[in-house]
């Protein structure tokens, strides 16, 4: 008899919202129940400024979400982006999973799901995110009465110089797949997206296929660092595919990262991470990164906390050839 073992695995950051999911897991509840549970802690954590309240808002200082969720047992999902003024996206996504016909509801119009689904409104700009804000786009100057004051100025300061701004990228995601007592996955994602971003600016994260993807069948995958990476090659299904094709977990973790050497990217020196996260049908988890040092982390019941893990690492750009001495 094939003995299931719940696990719960997550980014780095998704530490802080692994001893909700363990108490879920233990009550007996769903694997998505309990990767929501850990998201939303991570979204109330007002020093991780990547994800939820806290978050590092776009160039108008104004802080956007984005959330998806997706169930490993029936192929649902659902998500949220360039969402303003709640505290969880990660709940708003599953309301739209579970209520609605559609996946994505995106900006005034998941705001409106949010509101007559009784999400409460908050402010998600705390004083040290405006504080950063304002200094990194007005070099610390005030703004006046209006926060927004001049905004489409300040815009055009920061694309002078949209080398910096990519140079002093801050990026920011939290990811979490849970394979509960039943053998199902789920997988959630949060982030509040690119620092200092476009309005509207939408990443791989609410998006099923690129940041988020998961299938009881093969395993699960999610991702964070670059996003505009991950949409083009559909890197968290390009994972859980490369499974459904036989390739072993750490080989299909590799796989992916690869793909995005083949991407024509004139920003890729200045904006270069990608990371991602998996588990596979049988509960096994990995991560990889173009980034070296980088960790995750993981939990089961039996565990005390969590551990951490290393990537693996495969830089985006392929290593120099040696010459060839004759």
């Amino acid at each position: 008899m094939c003995v299931i073992v719940p696990v719960v695995l997550g980014s780095a950051n998704a530490r802080v919202g692994f001893p909700a999911a363990i108490a879920v897991l233990r009550a007996g509840r769903s694997a998505m129940d309990a990767a929501v549970a850990a998201v939303r802690c991570v979204e109330d954590n007002p020093e991780d400024h990547g994800v939820g309240t806290g978050g590092i808002p776009n160039v108008l200082g104004q802080v956007e979400l984005d959330a998806s969720v997706m169930d490993g047992r029936t192929l649902a999902a659902g998500a949220v982006a360039a969402v303003k003024g709640y505290r969880h996206p990660i709940d708003i996504a599953r309301k739209v999973m579970e209520t609605t016909p559609h996946v994505m509801l995106v900006g005034a119009g998941a705001e409106l799901f949010a509101e007559r689904h009784g999400f409460e409104l908050a402010e998600l700009l705390t004083p040290e995110s405006a504080a950063i804000w304002r200094e990194r786009i007005t070099g610390g100057a005030p703004t006046g009465s209006n926060l927004y004051a001049d905004s489409y100025q300040m815009y055009m300061t920061v694309v002078r110089d949209w080398a910096k701004l990519l140079h002093d990228q801050i990026l920011g995601t939290t990811n979490v797949i849970v394979r509960d007592a039943a053998g199902n996955i789920a997988s959630a994602v949060s982030t509040s997206g690119w620092g200092f971003k476009w309005p509207g600016r939408v990443g791989d994260s609410p998006i099923i296929g690129a940041g988020n993807y998961a299938d009881n069948r093969y395993g699960a995958a999610a991702c964070t660092g670059r996003g505009e990476m991950a949409i083009r090659a559909a890197s968290a299904y390009s994972i859980v595919r490369y499974m459904r094709d036989g390739v072993a977990l750490e080989d299909a973790l590799r796989r992916a990262m690869l793909d995005l050497r083949d991407l024509i990217d004139p920003f890729a020196e200045r904006v270069n991470v990608m990371n991602a996260v998996a588990m596979d049908r049988d509960g096994k988890v990995g991560a990889i990164s173009t980034a070296s040092d980088t960790f995750y982390v993981f939990q089961t019941l039996d565990m005390p906390g969590p551990e951490e893990g290393s990537r693996g690492c495969v830089p985006l750009a392929a290593p120099a050839q040696a010459s060839v001495v004759r």
